[in-house]
């Protein structure tokens, strides 16, 4: 099936390009970005060499369909999305610390905890706590991108401040924003049978001092979600929960001996395997946002983007 790996466009006005696990993001003139959803798969920091057909469309239509069910609470550098992979907004100086918010103990912080850590990113965890219990309250445990190399690394708030990240001032304002996205996206999920387990948020600011949210937000690729019903009883019997999000495919990796460390190699993936992961990824657009997924014309992918954002920027 035809997926988009990678870009080359070269849009009117445009001064330069960066290239990230998953997006493209084009920087023109007057201090507009064209970020491209990539139907590239990342996991454990690594880009699988297949792409996943329609992950893009979903990631991009999801993340918008947020950003708008949240821009009453954080303001956002959303302008327009006119191509199903394509969003554009408001270029922005990012914050280099990712915002990750856990209300369940899963993942990455219950790999911490089982190794026997009771702090993460300065922040402690109670003892007695098994895999996907709830936090007490939910906690920020922020990540920033290591000096050599794209891995992200668990830092505290104190350590941000101290090393001068972002200031005392602003980064007050990334929690609050936070706490308030977590809360919406925690209320959303709920009226979709599902849990919100933890997410991650990328903020900016903008030419005029304005703190706002970027890049995509509640997403599989960002967030885990579990499905509420049954939720308590599987924890009960201490059961596996059902989730939503790209865990699964981390999981499959794990079990064909691939966690991202040197001297792994990415397992093969079948082309039946592929087909699984796309329609797991349309699976999971249709419980977050409760609409029917509806796939676009993939037949050309580059000519399609290329012709829908010539035409919004011809405005």
């Amino acid at each position: 099936m035809n997926t988009l790996m990678s870009t080359d466009f070269n849009f009117p006005g445009q001064k330069s390009v960066y290239k990230g696990k998953v997006r493209e993001v084009y920087t023109l003139d007057n201090d507009i970005l064209v970020m491209v959803a990539t139907d590239r798969l990342s996991a454990f920091d690594v880009v699988m060499p297949k792409g996943i057909p329609y992950k893009g469309q979903i990631l991009n239509q999801i993340a918008t369909k947020m950003m708008k069910d949240t821009e009453d609470i954080v303001p956002n550098w959303l302008m327009a999305t006119p191509d199903p992979n394509v969003a554009i907004g408001k270029a922005c100086e990012p914050y280099k610390v990712e915002m990750v918010i856990r209300g369940y103990m899963s993942g990455h912080a219950s790999r911490e905890y089982k190794a026997g850590k009771r702090l993460l990113c300065g922040v402690p965890m109670p003892e007695g706590m098994k895999e996907n219990d709830k936090f007490p309250e939910p906690i920020i445990t922020p990540a920033t991108k290591a000096e050599k190399g794209d891995h992200d690394e668990d830092i505290s708030k104190e350590d941000i401040l101290k090393r001068g990240i972002v200031s005392k001032e602003d980064y007050e304002v990334l929690e609050k924003y936070t706490r308030a996205l977590f809360q919406r996206g925690t209320e959303i999920a709920a009226k979709r049978g599902l849990i919100l387990v933890d997410t991650k948020y990328e903020f900016g600011k903008t030419k005029d001092g304005e703190i706002v949210l970027i890049d995509e937000i509640h997403t599989p690729d960002s967030s885990r979600y579990f499905y509420a019903e049954g939720y308590e009883e599987r924890q009960d019997k201490g059961e596996a929960q059902k989730q939503l999000s790209k865990e699964f495919v981390r999981q499959w990796l794990i079990s064909n001996g691939f966690q991202g460390l040197e001297g792994q190699s990415v397992p093969e993936m079948s082309d039946e395997y592929i087909e699984s992961v796309s329609n797991r990824y349309i699976e999971l657009y249709e419980n977050i946002t409760g609409e029917k997924f509806v796939k676009s014309d993939i037949s050309d992918l580059q000519e399609r983007i290329l012709s829908n954002v010539t035409a919004y920027l011809a405005k």
